[in-house]
């Protein structure tokens, strides 16, 4: 492996599981690579005053305050990443909130959510599909800790961009659209809505899921 690919193979690492010092860089850059989507999955969302609702997979943090600015004081926010590094980054960016129980930080892959049954009525994961080994069971998880009413929203860009990407080559997992949208159906949160953001030549895609979709009368 040459020194190229290596540098890219240990970006793909870093971009799926910061840590060390390049991860605080990673960090940062993740916040400004994700700004866009990371409020229009919060936007689509819809978070309400009072309500408990979760960032799974929130990197860079910048989720985390607006999501807090959406459910007031009353409400509460879970950010829960892998990485412990962007934990303890959240922990002393929002220390005020983490000490007043409205954020609740943990570190934990999206697969095993150290949540109850039922507890959120809503979450967001954006950019984090790719690194989930088994789709259907992290879809399935989430389903879990939804309440009846819960929802949940999946940011991911278009994966045929994505594999023009020389840093996708090692450590991404790159799936169609259409399997994204059959495994949270399999899960039991179908796609209610689906919104687009533009980005450039590609197209970024927040799918919108709930647990009891609204049918039409």
């Amino acid at each position: 492996m040459g020194v190229k690919d290596r540098f890219l193979a240990g970006l793909a690492r870093q971009l799926g599981h910061p840590h060390g010092l390049a991860g605080r860089y990673v960090t940062a850059m993740l916040n400004r690579a994700n700004r866009g989507p990371v409020r229009a999955a919060v936007d689509a969302l819809g978070p309400e005053p009072g309500q408990v609702v979760a960032d799974v997979g929130f990197g860079g943090g910048l989720g985390l305050p607006l999501l807090l600015d959406r459910v007031g004081p009353d409400g509460r926010v879970y950010g829960i990443d892998i990485s412990r590094l962007a934990v303890d980054l959240a922990r002393r960016r929002h220390r005020n909130a983490v000490r007043g129980g409205r954020l609740v930080l943990h570190e934990a892959p999206m697969g095993r959510l150290p949540l109850a049954d039922a507890a959120l009525d809503g979450v967001i994961t954006v950019n984090t599909i790719y690194f989930v080994p088994d789709l259907g069971a992290s879809f399935a998880e989430l389903a879990r800790v939804l309440s009846p009413t819960g929802r949940l929203v999946v940011g991911f860009a278009d994966p045929e961009a994505m594999a023009r990407m020389p840093v996708t080559a090692t450590g991404f997992r790159l799936r169609p659209v259409a399997d994204v949208e059959a495994a949270l159906a399999a899960a039991g949160i179908p796609v209610v809505d689906r919104r687009h953001i533009s980005r450039g030549e590609s197209t970024f895609h927040l799918f919108v899921a709930a647990r009891n979709p609204v049918l039409p009368a």
